[in-house]
């Protein structure tokens, strides 16, 4: 029996929207009549004053009808066409659907909470930490000065001052405590991930050991931590967010970059093998959790989502178009089946890049050719201080960015909640550390009248860095009863963590920076006098 898929409004409009987009002077106009935006309100009811819907425009952007056309733009907005017509004066009637559109009350006006009310739960060592963060991100010198030193650091000042922030330990009993500690806040899950891996091919590193020891893990830490919080009855089975492991293509074969850029060189004897070896790696470990979903849901047949699920983590831009998507494809195919119930892989898409969007509706359409689940995580990105022709692949501006990645996590969870379970869409994980993205997104299924929405309450799963952005965790589960939830956690060896720590500050210095720095200490002393 094949899936039947039923296009959710969302979807129509984001399909159509990619093929109105035909000529440059279409684009110079349309770039032109959306320069001015400020700020998106929503309303599902009669537009009131300063309150609008909010829908998706043809460029793809996240707008709202309630944006007036500039005078002497509205002659040329005529000759566009309807699509752009329909942009600026949406359909009085939407069309028919079981899905009615949330109501979002100035959205983008709600500042992101404070970190006070976190910092007030947490112990004084882990608050003397912070403070030496915020003390190293006071400004762009003193953080470029930290990331030159970091590497110098000596790893027992490392694990003493920093390392418990930002990763889970270094044996699987650690990692397990802090799972327990995560659930204390209201986070039931985790997101692991083995800091040991060789991008660049010079570490000469245990491939079987990387296998075994990830393996291993799914046993030791994440069912552990599964099973300890059921109650009695297995009533909650579905407020339990499921476990991940994270798998990084670089640490699963030798010579990384060079098997990914010729991962289609299939004519070549010694590619053709060595690709092989990284999807028969990523394959032993899915199949573990494929299995164990299996046996589990013979024992809890009322769960929703997947117990637990291999996570393909995303390379450069190069590895990425060259191996990677195709490489969780062939996950997907074998281990996202309808005769699976869950999807027990999801791959990484990094919504920076400009062509992130048609990528995944391609992927969608083979997964409707092939009759398999698409499973998804979506972050921003990781790379833009790395990729060499960062200014062709990812989106200019930092806004262009936000409103792309606020566009497919509607875009996903819209078809999910039309679809439910026959949606193409399996499972998605909205990874990230943007407030608004999240409460976009948890808003979207919380006011949802679709007859699906518990299934995608329990599919659809908020993520953020262990360490990072806690005030939105702390939020989104006290102010908005987020219980689908969860960290991704770094452990492994202490050089190895060290290294993930230089990258998260390499990678995301400008993030680190604004979030902490003087905002932070003083959020720590206001928490220290309260």
């Amino acid at each position: 029996m094949r899936l039947s898929v039923i296009r959710s409004p969302a979807t129509s409009l984001l399909l159509r929207s990619i093929n109105t987009i035909k000529t440059t002077n279409n684009l110079s106009v349309q770039n032109r009549l959306f320069a001015n935006v400020k700020r998106h309100y929503v309303s599902k009811t009669n537009t009131k004053k300063n309150e609008s819907m909010m829908y998706l425009d043809p460029t793809g952007v996240l707008r709202s009808n309630a944006e007036a056309l500039p005078s002497d733009m509205t002659t040329a907005a005529t000759t566009i066409g309807t699509p752009v017509i329909d942009s600026i004066n949406p359909p009085a009637t939407a069309p028919s659907s079981t899905l009615e559109e949330p109501t979002w009350d100035k959205i983008y006006d709600i500042k992101a909470p404070s970190s006070i009310s976190y910092l007030k739960t947490i112990p004084r060592n882990q608050l003397f930490s912070l403070s030496m963060i915020g003390v190293v991100t006071l400004n762009k010198f003193f953080l470029d000065s930290c990331i030159k030193l970091f590497p110098y650091v000596p790893i027992p000042i490392i694990k003493l001052f920093i390392s418990d922030l930002y990763c889970g330990g270094e044996t699987m009993d650690e990692v397990l405590q802090c799972g327990k500690e995560l659930q204390k806040r209201g986070i039931s899950n985790m997101m692991l991930s083995l800091t040991i891996e060789d991008a660049e091919g010079t570490k000469n590193i245990d491939i079987d050991y990387i296998v075994s020891e990830t393996i291993a893990s799914i046993h030791k830490i994440l069912l552990p931590n599964f099973l300890s919080q059921l109650d009695g009855t297995a009533s909650n089975i579905n407020d339990i967010a499921p476990g991940y492991i994270a798998l990084k293509p670089s640490a699963l074969v030798k010579n990384p970059s060079e098997v990914l850029l010729n991962f289609g060189n299939t004519k070549d004897i010694y590619w053709a093998e060595q690709r092989q070896v990284l999807i028969d790696n990523c394959s032993k470990i899915t199949k573990e959790i494929c299995q164990l979903n299996k046996d589990l849901l013979a024992r809890y047949p009322d769960r929703q989502s997947p117990f637990f699920v291999s996570t393909i983590d995303a390379e450069k831009y190069d590895l990425q178009k060259n191996g990677v998507y195709e490489l969780q494809r062939i996950l997907f195919q074998k281990f996202n089946t309808v005769e699976n119930k869950f999807a027990s892989c999801i791959g990484t898409w990094q919504l920076y890049l400009k062509d992130s969007l048609k990528d995944i509706i391609e992927e969608q359409k083979m997964a409707e050719r092939g009759n398999y689940k698409l499973g998804l995580k979506l972050v921003r990105g990781a790379y833009i201080h790395t990729e060499p022709n960062r200014e062709m692949i990812i989106h200019n501006t930092k806004p262009d960015t936000d409103n792309h990645y606020n566009k497919v996590a509607t875009l996903v969870t819209n078809d999910m909640l039309a679809n439910g379970e026959n949606s193409i869409f399996g499972h998605l994980v909205i990874a990230s550390h943007n407030y608004h993205s999240q409460l976009i997104a948890t808003n979207l299924i919380k006011n949802s009248k679709s007859p699906n929405k518990a299934y995608v309450q329990s599919n659809v799963i908020f993520g953020q860095l262990l360490g990072m952005a806690d005030n939105v965790t702390h939020d989104l589960i006290n102010t908005y009863g987020v219980k689908n939830i969860i960290k991704y956690v770094p452990w492994g060896p202490a050089i190895e963590t060290k290294d993930y720590l230089l990258r998260r500050l390499q990678e995301n210095g400008d993030a680190v920076r604004a979030d902490n720095g003087w905002p932070l200490l003083k959020s720590i002393l206001s928490s220290l006098r309260s």
